[in-house]
C-alpha cells in the first residue's frame, strides 16, 4: 500500500480518488442527545460553510457538541471540530478538534499529505511536538462526519462499504454494513430509513470497538437522505442522537431565459 508506484498512480489520477462532500454549503443538522435515562442530555450540530479566505475555496464542516440540563450539571462538556475539505477533490485536507470537560481542556490539529501517505498530528493543548502518522489508503473523516456522509451512499441491506475514520491520532479502517430497513419516528416526522453499522473487520478491533461498543446510523430513504438518528452503544449505556432540525442549503439561483439578469 505504500509502494512508490501506487503513490504516483494516486497522484496522477485525482479524479479516481475524488471523494463526495458530506454536506453542502449552508446545510446543517441539529441533533438532540439522550443518554440512558436522561432524554435531554445534550446537543450536536453539524453545519457546512464555504471558506474563501485562503488561496482556494474550502468547505468547512463544523461539529459542536455540548451537554445540557441535568447531564451538564453532572458532566459539563463542550467540544468543537472543524473539518476542512478541498472542494475540487472532496478530500479532507485538515481538521482541528478541541474539548473542555470540568476545566480540563484538550486540542489538536491534523493535516493530510496524500501523495506521501502521511498525516501530521499536532497536539496544542497540552502542547506536544508534532508527529507524523502513517496514512492508510482511503479518505479519512471523523466519526460523526463519516456517519453523515453515508447519506450519499446507495447501499441496500446485505451490502457494505469501507470507510476510514480518525479518532484523535488513531486511524480506524471500518467496514460499514447495511443491515435492514426500519421506520423511525422523530419530531420532524416519520421516516423510512436504512440502518448502517460500522464494524472493524480488516484489522484487529481497538478502542471502542475492542470494548464491544456498537455504532449505528439511520438514513432516510427519501430524496433528502437525512441522517435522522445515530447511536453509540456502550456497556454503561447507549447515547442516541435524533435529528431535531434540518436546515437545507440555499437553493441555487436560477436565470430567467426570457429576461436574463446582467
Amino acid at each position: 500500500m505504500r509502494q512508490i508506484y501506487s503513490l504516483l498512480l494516486l497522484a496522477a489520477l485525482p479524479a479516481m480518488a475524488m471523494a463526495q462532500l458530506p454536506l453542502r454549503d449552508g446545510e446543517a443538522f441539529t441533533f438532540k442527545i439522550s443518554w440512558a435515562i436522561l432524554p435531554g442530555a445534550g446537543e450536536i450540530k453539524v453545519s457546512a460553510a464555504t471558506d474563501t479566505s485562503g488561496p482556494v475555496p474550502r468547505l468547512v464542516v463544523s461539529t459542536t457538541t455540548r451537554t445540557r440540563g441535568l447531564a451538564r450539571a453532572l458532566l459539563p462538556f463542550d467540544a468543537q471540530a472543524d473539518s476542512f475539505f478541498d472542494q475540487g477533490t472532496g478530500r479532507l485536507i485538515a481538521l482541528t478538534e478541541s474539548s473542555e470537560q470540568r476545566n480540563k481542556k484538550a486540542a489538536h490539529s491534523v493535516t493530510f499529505d496524500y501523495p506521501a501517505a502521511q498525516a501530521l498530528y499536532t497536539r496544542t493543548q497540552p502542547t506536544e511536538q508534532p508527529r507524523p502518522l502513517a496514512l492508510p489508503a482511503g479518505d479519512p473523516l471523523d466519526l460523526i462526519t463519516c456517519l453523515v456522509q453515508t447519506r450519499l451512499w446507495t447501499l441496500q441491506p446485505g451490502q457494505k462499504q469501507d470507510a476510514l475514520v480518525l479518532f484523535d491520532s488513531d486511524f480506524y479502517e471500518l467496514t460499514i454494513h447495511a443491515t435492514r430497513y426500519e421506520e423511525v419516528r422523530t419530531s420532524l416526522g416519520t421516516f423510512q430509513t436504512l440502518v448502517l453499522e460500522p464494524r472493524m473487520e480488516k484489522t484487529p478491533p481497538k478502542g471502542m470497538f475492542k470494548k464491544g461498543s456498537t455504532v449505528r446510523v439511520w438514513i432516510s430513504q427519501d430524496e433528502r437522505r437525512l441522517p435522522v438518528k445515530f447511536e453509540v452503544e456502550f456497556k454503561i449505556g447507549t447515547g442516541v442522537a435524533t435529528l431535531a432540525r434540518y436546515d437545507a442549503p440555499p437553493a441555487a439561483p436560477t436565470t430567467d431565459a426570457k429576461n436574463p439578469r446582467p
